[in-house]
């Protein structure tokens, strides 16, 4: 793991953008303050660093963005003597506030105050530490299928609308249409009209083939077909939303390989991971949360210190607040979402897989808890557990944890 020095020759604030990046720099040696402007290309980013390199006889340098990936970050990575601290966002345009009321912003004085705040709340930033190149191709297929599965949700809705408005009995005939069946049978059949002319054998191979193989759905289906009415006859409605059905259901139909695809690469990479044996053997992790929650931690053992940090970076501990006599806790607004997702929807999976948990969720419900509320608390304890595991690197054993938990409450009692 790569070691940070405790002392920079010189520190920088780098304000971002497509094409060009805004740089404020200052040495230690000195308290004059440097502008510059390179380019956003590789040739431009690779001149500059290799400048610095020369000019501070490479020596560490810092410097403070507001990114913690992306095509800059991705190309100063590769430098050893480049130290990246990002600043959250949020925490730069408050303490921008702070010197600009009036809310303007500039990509100078923006370059000026991370570096402001990077010689000021250094201790309050975390250089960046790039996790094992196996974790970050998991993490990184993780986040493109999440994009990749809320194109879907679009494109179903699409298809869902335009479906109402001219041939609404092909969404009552299935249960999903994020399906192979559904497309195929829209691609085959797009108009109620061509699929009444179909001949009952033809439409029972159709559904045989795509697996569906109960005589009863497959008559139930048949006979509803035959015996629907048409919204409309309007051609002037009907053809311009079957056109844009095909070419909706066509792009869903390659989503859904795509997305199959992206699953079986992250359950191989996932099987293949290090710390495969960790996550695997956590009650109800399986292929879907096993390696969500791998990503979640990560291989790098110094990312987090205490379990508390995972709690708070996953918005799964609330926030409490204090003034004058009066306290109370809320929902934590400002997490990633995704991550939050990933460790309460394992905790809601876990109930059904580890006798703890039940009992816990279970007493819980009986003290009037709600069940969302319920699965926070449950996630809260799972992530403590967690924390030993990854930490020390051995796997989950639910029976050693049932007995250390007997052992605890005797010596309580």
């Amino acid at each position: 793991m790569k070691q940070f020095p405790s002392h920079f020759v010189a520190h920088i604030g780098l304000d971002w953008s497509d094409r060009k990046h805004d740089i404020c720099l200052i040495a230690s040696d000195s308290d004059k303050f440097e502008y510059d402007v390179i380019n956003h290309s590789p040739e431009s980013i690779e001149e500059w660093a290799l400048a610095l390199q020369k000019r501070f006889n490479n020596q560490p340098i810092a410097i403070c963005l507001e990114l913690k990936a992306g095509p800059v970050v991705y190309a100063l990575l590769k430098y050893n003597f480049i130290v990246l601290f990002p600043i959250p966002p949020k925490a730069l345009a408050k303490y921008r506030e702070a010197f600009t009321q009036s809310g303007a912003k500039d990509d100078p004085s923006d370059a000026f105050l991370q570096l402001d705040y990077l010689l000021k709340h250094k201790s309050a930033l975390k250089p960046l530490m790039p996790d094992s190149e196996e974790t970050r191709i998991v993490q990184r297929l993780f986040e493109d299928r999440r994009v990749l599965v809320d194109d879907k949700v679009r494109l179903t809705n699409r298809i869902t609308a335009a479906l109402k408005s001219y041939y609404p009995q092909a969404l009552q005939w299935f249960d999903d249409i994020d399906t192979k069946i559904f497309c195929d049978f829209i691609e085959q059949w797009p108009t109620l009209k061509q699929v009444k002319r179909a001949r009952p054998l033809t439409l029972s191979k159709f559904f045989k083939a795509h697996r569906c193989v109960r005589p009863a759905v497959i008559e139930m289906r048949i006979e509803a077909i035959k015996s629907a009415m048409p919204l409309t006859e309007d051609d002037g409605v009907i053809m311009p939303f079957q056109r844009l059905v095909r070419a909706l259901t066509l792009q869903l139909s390659q989503l859904l390989i795509t997305i199959h695809e992206y699953d079986l690469d992250i359950a191989q990479r996932f099987r293949k991971h290090a710390d495969y044996e960790i996550f695997e053997s956590l009650p109800g992790a399986g292929p879907v949360f096993g390696p969500r929650l791998l990503v979640a931690f990560g291989t790098n053992r110094k990312r987090f210190d205490s379990p508390d940090e995972v709690n708070r970076l996953s918005g799964v501990a609330p926030v409490l607040k204090r003034s004058g006599k009066s306290a109370w806790v809320h929902w934590r607004y400002s997490c990633p979402t995704f991550l939050r997702q990933t460790f309460v929807e394992w905790a809601n999976q876990s109930i059904r897989y580890s006798f703890w948990a039940k009992e816990f969720y279970d007493e819980k419900r009986a003290m009037g808890k709600s069940h969302q509320a319920t699965l926070r608390a449950l996630a809260f304890k799972w992530i403590r557990i967690i924390f030993s595991c990854w930490k020390n690197k051995t796997p989950y054993d639910e029976s050693a944890y049932l007995f250390a938990l007997k052992r605890r409450k005797a010596m309580e009692n």
